[in-house]
């Protein structure tokens, strides 16, 4: 039965398994810091409910955006400590940054709110109402 799930299926493959203890071994866990959003999105009857996890974000960094049927959500970061001790200075800088975007063709987009609390942003979209085709009988003469 799982044969047939959709789940990702790797092949045993040198280059494959070089490339990732290279990029691992150089970037550590850099790389994957600020590369995903984690995000959920749940349906609540009369409304959907988006769940980003942005741990390290203030509020100012975030930008919730609607062009046409598309919402997009970008978060961008940058970070810079600078210590100074006798005649060693040590800067370092991380910058980084992402952004999803969401069809909301069936969202009432003049009615979305957004709360930002503990890293968890939340966007309460609700949905439109379902829309009935125009149904007739037509008559056979």
């Amino acid at each position: 039965m799982f044969d047939l799930m959709p789940f990702a299926r790797r092949e045993k493959n040198l280059f494959d398994a070089l490339s990732t203890v290279l990029n691992d071994d150089f970037w550590g866990s850099a790389g994957r810091t600020l590369s995903q959003c984690k995000t959920d999105v749940l349906d609540r009857g009369d409304h959907f409910l988006v769940q980003a996890e942005l741990p390290g974000f203030k509020k100012e960094d975030i930008s919730i955006d609607i062009n046409g049927d598309y919402l997009t959500l970008r978060a961008q970061h940058s970070e810079e400590k600078k210590e100074e001790k006798d005649n060693y200075v040590c800067r370092e800088r991380s910058y980084g940054g992402f952004s999803r975007s969401f069809d909301v063709s069936g969202v009432k987009v003049d009615e979305i709110t957004a709360s930002y609390e503990n890293g968890v942003l939340e966007l309460k979209m609700p949905k439109r109402g379902e829309a009935k085709p125009d149904t007739r009988k037509i008559e056979i003469r």
